[in-house]
């Protein structure tokens, strides 16, 4: 299992709550959008540089994750892929895909909020950041407002299946009606 690298005294509790809001705000841009609400934030000198939010079905690109989009535009901004000095806060454990992106970016850490137990690459299915063999090593702190990210995602599921579940019984009494 991977270590954290900030103990959990009052100020980076304090810290990891700020940016995991500003990582929130994201998620509601991609909700808003009709995208899975996921957000992220990288973070450089205690300052937000880059943000991202999913947008994998508005881009039609399925690499158009929250943490992808954050650190494509960070990259931009040092004007450099690697980013050792920087922190990436996301509302949802990172998938294997975003977890090689930051394992390459050489992100000195990571937090997050939800766990992911279907595609989490961060100890709930894999933990790639455990991995010792690897060149770089990223912390991983995990569970930042996990309940505030975790109900996010439930209230987004939960109404795709209601909508989904009103669209079936209204065809269903549209064939009714028209035998």
């Amino acid at each position: 299992m991977t270590a954290d690298v900030f103990p959990p005294s009052a100020d980076n509790v304090a810290r990891d709550r700020r940016y995991m809001a500003a990582a929130l705000e994201e998620a509601r841009l991609a909700e808003a959008a009709g995208e899975v609400p996921v957000g992220a934030v990288v973070v450089w000198n205690d300052e937000i540089i880059a943000r991202g939010h999913n947008l994998p079905i508005r881009s039609v690109d399925p690499s158009a994750h929250a943490e992808m989009q954050a650190l494509r535009a960070a990259a931009r901004v040092l004007g450099n892929y690697r980013m050792p000095e920087c922190e990436l806060y996301v509302t949802l454990e990172p998938c294997a895909m975003c977890s090689g992106a930051i394992l390459h970016a050489r992100l000195r850490h990571v937090v997050f909020g939800a766990t992911d137990p279907k595609t989490g690459a961060a100890g709930s299915v894999v933990d790639l950041f455990a991995q010792a063999s690897l060149n770089h090593q990223t912390t991983v702190t995990r569970g930042v407002m996990a309940d505030e990210c975790g109900q996010m995602l439930r209230d987004f599921f939960g109404a795709k299946r209601r909508a989904q579940k009103a669209a079936q019984k209204a065809a269903a009494l549209k064939t009714d009606t028209d035998a």
